[in-house]
């Protein structure tokens, strides 16, 4: 039985200052859901007070991204060495923004979730297909070669300790939500793929989140599909009310 696991994705939003309110709001509006990993991925400016809150309580600190070199000229970038000693958890890696906005390729997919691993923290790999590439028919194509890159050399022992996060593009920050058929019919396909990869046997112990615009009216019937194993959570993040409604979901799924 797969853990379920919620994790916030706080994107460019929440001031250092404003960090630890969110973290213990959220902690005390969910600890007595035991049974829910829950992650709060915070900018890196946040993480220490993210640590800090975290301590004591069920949740834990992540960050947004992470660079594949572990130091040297590469001004502006946060390595995994400094994320550990920081105290945080997992990272985001490959986030639709990231590839989007900041040049981010399936091969620096590759590269930053390799360095993660090799840190020993958790890497939460997103895949997913714009608009234009559904419409195209080419959902399988993509959802695939974002995995059998983005994964290149990963071991099927790495690969058991990872998070995958299905982020259909069309559905982030839009309203728009995949219908749970859609949504179990893509995880069903990532987890094929997964099992093409490293193995069946490991690939029916990853846990693939589901990244677009979940709620705490949608969570429940998502969360109910096989393949749905937890939320990547954008904007319902930043309310400890509507992160606990999902994460309730989650705990009861």
């Amino acid at each position: 039985m797969r853990k379920k696991i919620i994790a916030g994705n706080w994107k460019m939003n929440i001031k250092p200052s404003e960090t630890a309110a969110l973290v213990k709001d959220i902690a005390e509006a969910t600890k007595a859901y035991t049974n829910v990993d829950i992650v709060c991925c915070t900018p890196a400016i946040d993480i220490p007070a993210a640590v800090e809150a975290c301590k004591g309580t069920q949740v834990e600190a992540g960050a947004e991204n992470a660079h594949w070199e572990e130091k040297g000229a590469y001004t502006g970038e946060i390595s995994t060495g400094m994320l550990v000693d920081a105290g945080a958890k997992y990272v985001i890696i490959g986030h639709s923004e990231r590839r989007q906005y900041f040049g981010e390729t399936d091969e620096t997919v590759n590269k930053r979730a390799r360095a993660v691993i090799a840190a020993g923290l958790t890497a939460i790999v997103c895949v997913g297909e714009t608009l234009e590439e559904r419409e195209a028919g080419k959902l399988n194509e993509v959802i695939e070669r974002q995995m059998n890159v983005g994964l290149k050399d990963v071991t099927a022992a790495d690969c058991a300790k990872l998070v995958i996060a299905y982020e259909p593009v069309w559905a982030i920050g839009t309203g728009k939500t995949a219908t749970p058929d859609q949504a179990q019919e893509v995880h069903a396909l990532i987890r094929a793929t997964l099992a093409k990869l490293v193995g069946a046997d490991t690939a029916e112990t990853v846990r693939i989140q589901y990244g677009g615009s979940m709620k705490p009216g949608n969570a429940a019937e998502l969360l109910a599909k096989k393949d749905i194993d937890g939320g990547l959570i954008g904007g319902a993040a930043l309310k400890a009310a509507d992160f606990a409604g999902i994460i309730a979901a989650a705990a009861n799924a």
